[in-house]
């Protein structure tokens, strides 16, 4: 018989939590394996270095004197430098840097300060102004400043191995690192004895103040220093032109090819943590490729978190204890709501409660279409490859399709619907008369995920989409995209979601022109400075390869963002399946395809409300709205009526007729997180009432006022039908 997979299954387990970590003061718990207990027994540093660091600075600080002498060679003149209050000061070309600007600012600025942006541009604090510019100087609150702080905070370790490509993550850092280094004296995985190690390697740097010392190369001797890397020599040679340059950044010892930029000195970083670590040696976790390939060497990765103090370190392990304890994998396994099973990986199995939830999402949607104007359809799950070649899926999405050979032919599962609504557009001749179509689907779709990518519901093979596609004539777009905001900003405020908006323009592989993709996203820009101006960011080349679209973003009751509605704009589609619309005095015209989802894949979307709500279902989505307790055999037949009346009004109720004390069966109630707790017994009987107990009322955990049964079912079918956040009974 097959087991659950981890991702659901197995407790849900934070490293940064369980590990023991170079700060610790409390001496760990002894675990049951000594082995994984121990502390690490490899050296903090590789004794002796290998050879190519000496080679590597040598290089570095020849080129750099190359460097200043070709800085003090440049003219010296009066600059002026714009704040952003408007206000001017005056510095030298190739001798004021940011920092000296904030040291005049205040010293407090200066301190707090980590990276500058000159004309629109970071720039390192450090590095002179080289002539009149706009100035700006973020601090580790600016988002910007954020990422820099952690890009940064990912050079200042000193791994032992072979470094590839390092970008900071929303929330930390990373750097992957290949597994069985050729100058490793024993080729192994990191693992979370390896935590405190690392850390203190990370904190001597810290403690030694390092600078961040920027160079630009040329690609010849960018070849010649990073010769031993064989992944840095493919990214040179594969990423940089012929003649052209690029900036290394040293920090202490390590010389890296970065683009930067950087905080001033590793000294800025007060609190530093590894979170957690990835390698394809350990089959629980999401294995590491060189540029996210399959097909090449898999790689180890570290992920850490770091601080400009202390206090944020503390804040940040609170976040994570919360996190855990709202984790959905916990709170669908407590809550008997889904499970997996290795026999279908990635495929959720729904359980009783679960799909309660389920339900009730798609019935919210389904209510929605019939007053917006909405037609629901359903389309086949599996297509010929033909089908997919014209849309251009088979070009550039082939690899995340399960493909299948019948009777020599190819085929795929479908990994979205739009595809399939074209031909539904086209199955007879359309009037432009018809326009808008507002086409519907709760389409089931298949994506070839890596099995290490697998989590939970967050990252699944087979999943459910809210998936609508809008055929329109281009004069309707804006006002159709009108109609989108206005249904998504509908549905998120039923949840009580804040949400913002990013443009994602042309990608490196898109399909069609470059005159049909500026016109889509010019229409974009115009929908979104009509409905939300000054509410949404640029996102550049992260368009789909058939369109520009606007991603929304909502964030939960732990200030984490997550993507879930898109609206994306279509001219391609349209053209490469050949639609066409009638019109009588004119050649034939094509509609554009307007894609959206709002809940996006319902698994993803339970997960994150799940999270949101902490397994504290509002009472219109809740799996377990009332549990009716009797207070003793007597009464149960009068339980069991109201139960059945609740039921008959749609209600999820149940009965707890089981031999435990009546205030074991309250207690089981809260813990399986009923919304209500109806208690019955004589004086409930005699005057038909029950005593309702609220389970986010502590002033109803004792026994309380008798409610006329009747009004309490009336009470709770508004509760429901309000779709109030809040679970009490008016």
């Amino acid at each position: 018989m097959a087991t659950p997979v981890a991702s659901s299954s197995q407790p849900i387990q934070i490293p940064a939590l369980e590990a023991t970590h170079a700060n610790d003061t409390k001496k760990p718990k002894e675990k049951k394996d000594k082995a994984a207990a121990a502390a690490s027994q490899y050296p903090l540093e590789l004794q002796p270095l290998p050879g190519y660091i000496d080679h590597r600075i040598k290089m570095f600080e020849e080129l750099q004197q190359e460097y200043t002498q070709f800085v003090k060679a440049q003219p010296r003149e009066e600059i002026t430098i714009t704040m952003p209050d408007g206000s001017q000061r005056k510095g030298t070309s190739w001798e004021t840097s940011p920092m000296d600007v904030a040291k005049k600012v205040s010293k407090s600025l200066s301190e707090r300060v980590v990276i500058a942006k000159v004309d629109d541009q970071l720039w390192d604090l450090e590095r002179p102004l080289e002539s009149s510019c706009k100035l700006e100087l973020l601090d580790f609150d600016h988002p910007e400043g954020k990422r820099v702080f952690w890009h940064s905070s990912a050079h200042s370790g000193h791994y032992g191995c072979h470094l590839c490509i390092g970008p900071p993550t929303d929330d930390g850092k990373f750097y992957p690192l290949l597994d069985g280094m050729p100058f490793e004296r024993d080729s192994r995985v990191v693992t979370m004895t390896d935590y405190p190690a690392l850390e203190k390697v990370s904190e001597m740097a810290i403690k030694d103040k390092q600078r961040f010392e920027r160079l630009v190369v040329s690609k010849e001797k960018l070849l010649e220093m990073f010769d031993y890397n064989m992944y840095k020599k493919y990214l040179i040679e594969t990423k940089i032109r012929d003649g052209s340059f690029t900036t290394v950044y040293r920090c202490g010892p390590m010389i890296d090819l970065c683009v930067g930029p950087h905080i001033p000195h590793t000294g800025k970083i007060k609190a530093f943590m590894v979170t957690k670590r990835v390698s394809d040696s350990f089959r629980r976790t999401l294995p590491s490729y060189f540029l996210g390939d399959a097909k090449n060497d898999s790689l180890q990765r570290i992920y850490g978190i770091s601080f400009p103090d202390k206090k944020q370190m503390s804040e940040y392990k609170t976040f994570l204890a919360e996190a855990a304890k709202r984790d959905h994998r916990k709170i669908g396994r407590e809550q008997e709501l889904f499970f997996f099973n290795d026999l279908s990986p990635g495929s959720c199995f729904f359980l009783p409660h679960g799909t309660r939830i389920y339900n009730t999402l798609v019935e919210l949607m389904r209510s929605e279409y019939m007053k917006r104007g909405y037609q629901e359809v359903i389309s086949p799950n599996m297509y010929n490859a033909k089908l997919w070649e014209t849309s251009g899926h088979w070009q550039n999405y082939k690899d995340d399709m399960f493909t299948l050979d019948i009777e020599k032919e190819k085929w795929a599962l479908k990994p979205m619907n739009c595809p399939g609504h074209c031909l539904i557009f086209d199955s007879r001749d359309r009037s432009y008369r018809e326009l808008p179509i507002r086409m519907a689907e709760f389409g089931i779709v298949h994506r070839n995920e890596a099995s290490g990518a697998l989590t939970g519901l967050t990252r699944v093979r087979r999943f459910m989409q809210d998936d609508t596609h809008v055929f329109c004539m281009p004069s309707q777009i804006t006002d159709e995209i009108g109609l989108l905001f206005d249904f998504m900003e509908s549905i998120y405020g039923i949840f009580g979601f804040e949400y913002r908006f990013e443009l994602s323009t042309r990608p490196e592989n898109y399909l069609g022109t470059v005159e049909t993709w500026d016109l889509a996203e010019s229409q974009l820009r115009e929908a979104l400075d009509k409905h939300h101006p000054g509410q949404w960011q640029l996102n550049p080349g992260d368009g789909a390869f058939y369109g520009p679209k606007i991603d929304i973003y909502i964030r939960d009751a732990l200030r984490r963002s997550f993507q879930c509605a898109t609206i994306q704009l279509d001219f391609q589609l349209p053209e490469r399946f050949n639609l066409k619309l009638a019109n009588s005095d004119k050649p034939p015209s094509r509609p554009v395809m307007i894609h959206r989802a709002i809940l996006g894949s319902l698994e993803r979307f339970i997960a994150i409300i799940t999270e949101h709500f902490g397994g504290k279902w509002p009472f219109w989505i809740s799996p377990r709205q009332v549990l009716v307790i009797p207070v003793a055999v007597p009464y149960r037949g009068y339980a069991q009526e109201i139960a059945d009346k609740l039921q008959a009004l749609g209600l999820f109720a149940d009965v707890d007729n089981g031999p435990d004390t009546l205030p074991k069966k309250i207690r089981n109630g809260e813990i399986a997180q009923y919304n209500f707790l109806l208690v019955v017994g004589q004086e409930e009987l005699d005057s038909r009432s029950v005593n309702v107990r609220n389970r986010d009322d502590v002033g109803t955990k004792s026994k309380g006022e008798m409610i006329p049964l009747e009004d309490v079912s009336n009470k709770l079918v508004a509760l429901r039908n309000s779709k109030c956040l809040q679970n009490k009974l008016i």
